[in-house]
């Protein structure tokens, strides 16, 4: 979908994006894991490291429904700029599907003016 509304120089921008794209634990318990996200474009400005991370969070309910709800927090500004915004929204399509797989999940990014959430369900 984000296809149409990006120029050829985006399109690659962001292919080369997902393609770095790459990961750390930070943290995991029984009902959370922080990740932090590494591109090769973007980092945070005060740390030169991880240019966002991402929450993920289990809501057990019972023993058989699970509600997973995953936020995404940019800290590189220039993640920000609204005419980048089909590129925050294909690289966030991605690390939800990376880490979090086909479940249903709630998800909040935090990006500036390209903040945004949705509803994965399968």
């Amino acid at each position: 979908m984000t296809d149409i509304l990006m120029s050829p120089e985006l399109k690659q921008k962001t292919e080369e994006e997902i393609r770095g794209l790459t990961f750390t634990k930070n943290f995991r318990s029984a009902t959370a894991e922080e990740w932090y996200v590494f591109m090769p474009g973007f980092q945070d400005p005060q740390t030169g490291g991880a240019c966002g991370k991402v929450i993920i969070h289990y809501d057990l309910i019972g023993n058989r429904d699970i509600h997973i709800n995953t936020t995404v927090i940019f800290d590189d500004p220039r993640l920000y700029n609204p005419a980048l915004h089909p590129l925050v929204y294909s690289v966030v399509d991605e690390i939800v599907n990376r880490l979090v797989g086909y479940a249903n999940t709630l998800l909040s990014v935090h990006a500036g003016e390209n903040s945004y959430q949705a509803e994965y369900c399968s």
